[in-house]
């Protein structure tokens, strides 16, 4: 009996740590974006993204820039996670971190994978950057607000439990949805070929400027304090899915370029 009930803690400690395990835009939506992308891309830059690979996925590779945040020697790609810009600012008018942004770490992966003297396990690091960096223009949150670091310093609720504003955009919504990855890439909404070129349309500065007109709708869309709950997400998880698919369909443009 008293084997039988250590058994049976051990059983639900397992299904409780696995249950409340949190699925971030780092894990479940970036790997969503790199698996849409991976539906875009033109044949050649399949076999070159696979030989520098060596058969990883863009959806498994997608994390990589989160997960090398822990290790101080990469401390300087810290800040090209992000842009930090006032509600009334573009891009182009926006005060610029010397330590550079998502525009600068975008650019520079571009032109590590272009140049053909960079050192393949360059290409490589950079290519997994990249990946990761166009999945984060994509979250409206990343765009926002020096003050508040992006929606972070602002505390609402999530079905009770505390969290902020940009935790809801990275993690909740998507968590709440309870969907793998595949589940989210697989029912990406269809798109014509002028939709879809529209998407492509436009530089990396112009995406982010056009994201920014979404953050400016998050920042309004709470109260601090304000307890989130299904009305939310109904209203809201819809544009979170179109960014995840409006990231894989531009990473796929980058890549597709960088590889014609």
């Amino acid at each position: 009996m008293k084997a039988y009930i250590i058994l049976l803690v051990s059983l639900l400690t397992f299904s409780t740590t696995k249950h409340d395990k949190p699925f971030f835009w780092g894990q479940n939506g970036h790997r969503a974006t790199g698996k849409i992308a991976e539906s875009y891309l033109t044949r050649k830059a399949k076999r070159k993204i696979d030989k520098l690979l060596n058969g990883q996925s863009l959806a498994f590779v997608s994390t990589f820039g989160d997960e090398i945040k822990s290790d101080k020697k990469y401390r300087e790609f810290s800040p090209l996670h992000y842009v930090n810009m006032n509600l009334d600012d573009t891009y182009e008018t926006a005060e610029k971190n010397p330590k550079g942004d998502l525009v600068t770490g975008i650019n520079k992966c571009i032109e590590v994978l272009k140049d053909a003297n960079s050192a393949e396990q360059d290409k490589v690091f950079y290519l997994k950057m990249l990946v990761h960096f166009v999945g984060d223009l994509h979250q409206p949150m990343h765009i926002g607000q020096r003050e508040d670091k992006g929606g972070n310093t602002i505390q609402v609720q999530w079905f009770g439990q505390g969290t902020n504003l940009h935790a809801v955009w990275d993690t909740k919504m998507i968590e709440a949805w309870n969907m793998s990855y595949l589940e989210l890439a697989d029912n990406a909404q269809y798109l014509s070929k002028r939709q879809k070129a529209a998407i492509e349309n436009g530089s990396v500065v112009d995406w982010v400027n056009e994201v920014h007109q979404l953050t400016k709708k998050v920042y309004k869309s709470v109260t601090v304090g304000e307890n989130l709950r299904y009305r939310y997400s109904y209203d809201y998880f819809g544009i979170v899915r179109q960014q995840l698919q409006k990231g894989g369909i531009r990473l796929a443009k980058i890549l597709n370029d960088i590889y014609s």
